[in-house]
């Protein structure tokens, strides 16, 4: 039978995580977003296959890296645990303004996470990240891309 209290433990330690990779990508510090992934880490954030934490950090910093402020809110958060492993699902609401000349734009996308956990030394990490769009609004020149 498996512990209620351990398991309401294991949800809360996944939504913390969800919430601080979030706020991670916000700040810009990838220290604390890589932190999260686990050595094994693969995504699917709509732009091909990554694998590897350093790939997936490098594919956000591509889009977050030359626009100006943004806020990821996360909500209807799923969690479910079986052991070592969980699965979460949740909306995410995307904002992302823009820098500099593009200051006047921005570009919201309406998403859901689907994510796979593993824990790994006493603490979930995360395996593997779907985002999947469901809807965006604005320019997409608010990220400053070249190339």
């Amino acid at each position: 039978m498996t512990d209620p209290i351990a398991l309401l433990m294991d949800e809360r330690a996944i939504g913390r995580a969800l919430s601080s990779f979030a706020r991670a990508m916000d700040a810009r510090d990838w220290t604390a977003a890589k932190a999260i992934l686990s050595d094994a880490a693969t995504a699917e954030l709509g732009t091909g296959p990554l694998s590897g934490p350093d790939a997936i950090i490098g594919c956000i910093r591509h889009y977050l890296d030359g626009c100006g402020p943004t806020q990821h809110l996360l909500g209807n958060v799923l969690i479910d645990v079986a052991g070592d492993h969980a699965e979460s699902r949740c909306y995410v609401s995307d904002l992302h303004l823009g820098a500099g000349d593009k200051r006047a734009l921005s570009f919201v996308t309406l998403g859901d996470y689907h994510d796979r956990w593993q824990r790994i030394d006493g603490q979930w990490r995360l395996a593997h990240r779907t985002k999947r769009n469901n809807g965006h609004l604005g320019s997409f020149e608010v990220f400053g891309l070249k190339g």
